[in-house]
């Protein structure tokens, strides 16, 4: 078994390299948008909880990975930030974003492998999938398509930066048929209550991103998608549906 998850380590590893390292050499020789490079880089990050869920056979192994990975990856980012390849590859809206970030997704994604499998037990471990996609690929979808067709934005005083309606509608489709598709086929849920709880989170996480600042819907957004997503399932248990 430990020599299972020390090999599962490997392939985490491995994975996030072999995702990452084409969105690098697509940076380094296609220069894509600003924004569109991001959210490849961001969907290296989303899709990386797969392995954590699903390779390791405890969950603290899965944490353990988690915590090799920033304390490999933070210091060799802090020693090339200033390097011309470094400049060449990251996508900074300021010094130490890329880093600072890094530190976030993965305090994230130990937060709901913790809460998800290492409280609830490993039944309920699928949640921190539907969490994670909901935000990654609706964070995404945001993002992209504000920056694209955004011409309205949303005033309001506790709303930092430029959001759109279009980006928060975005947001809140793509996260709903994230969380219908995650519970469909990770959840193994039936089609109405992966549609039921799709249309009650969706919304949690679309206000959640629109309300969130500095950065930080990282944490937020899967977070209170995981929890949204725990209740309705409870409800539903409960009432036998």
């Amino acid at each position: 078994m430990m020599y299972n998850d020390l090999v599962g380590i490997g392939l985490y590893f491995g994975f996030i390299v072999a995702m990452g390292l084409p969105m690098v050499l697509l940076k380094v020789y296609v220069n894509p948008p600003f924004e569109l490079t991001r959210k490849l880089y961001h969907l290296v990050v989303t899709l990386s909880i797969f392995p954590l869920v699903m390779v390791f056979s405890t969950w603290y192994m899965a944490e353990l990975a988690i915590f090799l990975f920033v304390l490999i990856f933070y210091p060799v980012l802090t020693l090339v930030e200033r390097a011309r390849v470094y400049q060449r590859v990251a996508v900074e809206r300021k010094s130490g974003e890329f880093k600072s970030s890094l530190i976030i997704v993965q305090l994230s994604m130990a937060l709901l492998i913790f809460i998800f499998w290492g409280i609830m037990g490993e039944a309920w471990k699928y949640i921190a999938i539907v969490a994670v996609m909901a935000w990654g690929l609706g964070d995404a979808a945001a993002a992209l398509v504000g920056k694209a067709i955004g011409r309205r934005p949303i005033e309001h005083p506790r709303i930092h930066g430029k959001k759109t309606y279009e980006g928060t509608l975005a947001m809140y489709f793509t996260a709903g048929l994230a969380v219908f598709f995650s519970l469909l086929i990770f959840g193994g849920q039936g089609w109405q209550i992966s549609a039921a709880v799709a249309l009650l989170v969706a919304p949690v996480c679309a206000i959640v991103e629109l309300f969130t600042n500095r950065g930080l819907d990282t944490l937020t957004v899967p977070i209170s998608a995981g929890l949204a997503v725990l209740s309705w399932m409870l409800l539903f248990s409960f009432l036998g549906v």
